[in-house]
């Protein structure tokens, strides 16, 4: 018989602790944490999808940029987004993206987005917290303003 030559997959993460711990409760603990990753110089130029990786104290374990798109759009794979959670060993997320256009609301496409994540997320037992949109002047807040299904 061949011996067929097989990939091994293997999982490894290493994570640097952090000089204290940063708790996200509120939207705007979401909003400071990606104001501090988010690079100001493509804000207004790209799209982009990135999450907040949180562990069971809601305590921040990093942040993963997803994809990068165009002016007005962003494709989003939700086996890459619950890949790098489950990778990270997270309990939860956090979904962002920014508006380049400057508009701070949710798209249908960005509520619909939104809920095939949160239900990926139940599935998974790793919850969706918020989906924040940000743009150069601030952010908007999906679960602030009930779009996330409880």
């Amino acid at each position: 018989m061949k011996k067929l030559k097989i990939q091994e997959v293997s999982l490894k993460y290493k994570r640097n602790r952090p000089d204290r711990d940063i708790q996200v409760i509120t939207a705007n603990d979401a909003y400071d944490v990606l104001k501090s990753v988010w690079d100001e110089n493509r804000i207004d130029l790209l799209e982009e999808f990135k999450i907040i990786l949180l562990d069971v104290k809601n305590c921040v374990l990093g942040v993963s940029s997803i994809s990068t798109g165009g002016i007005s759009t962003c494709i989003v794979d939700p086996k890459i987004v619950f890949a790098t959670a489950l990778k990270a060993n997270s309990s939860s997320i956090i979904l962002a993206h920014n508006h380049p256009s400057g508009v701070l609301d949710a798209s249908e496409a960005d509520i619909k987005t939104t809920r095939q994540l949160v239900e990926g997320g139940k599935m998974l037992s790793m919850p969706v917290y918020d989906h924040l949109i940000l743009t150069s002047s601030g952010f908007f807040s999906m679960a602030e303003n009930l779009l996330i299904p409880r």
